[in-house]
């Protein structure tokens, strides 16, 4: 996969990247996506041609044989790294959907209620009302999800 438009960086802007091409991406189950990511598993790309386009990644040597980035000022996890090609967290990118999974690794600690998630009740926009009012309210101060040519933006 490849594009103009493979570009992400972490919630606050503070680190940026631009990928040249996509290779495969995954799911991945494993205790330390886990933690790196706070969630029930990982969801990263392999990226070809990564540039860091504002700031660049803190690093957690997590093992004897892989590093993770993030963000050093909003903490989102942005990168993985085990001596090839760079992953990179699917969610980080300004369009996700451009850099769908194709495979899940790692099930021997794949939780097990996650294969259950689908079958969860979705609960309908107009279901709660109150909910939907705080939805409606909420001003989001994470950065846009497309290259800006600097951030924050100067006050008016």
């Amino acid at each position: 996969m490849s594009g103009s438009a493979l570009t992400g960086g972490c919630q606050c802007g503070a680190v940026r990247f631009r990928v040249d091409r996509l290779g495969r991406g995954s799911i991945c189950h494993c205790r330390m996506c886990q933690k790196q990511f706070g969630s029930f598993y990982a969801a990263l790309i392999t990226g070809f041609g990564v540039t860091w386009t504002r700031g660049t990644p803190g690093w957690f040597q997590s093992s004897n044989k892989a590093r993770r980035g993030f963000c050093a000022a909003c903490g989102t996890p942005l990168a993985y790294e085990a001596g090839g090609e760079i992953e990179l967290a699917i969610g980080a990118f300004d369009n996700p959907v451009l850099a769908a999974p194709s495979i899940q690794v790692n099930p021997k600690d794949k939780l097990p209620f996650v294969d259950a998630i689908p079958a969860l009740h979705m609960r309908a926009a107009d279901e709660d009302p109150e909910q939907e009012a705080f939805n409606a309210s909420v001003v989001s101060y994470q950065h846009p999800d497309h290259d800006t040519a600097e951030w924050p933006p100067a006050e008016a």
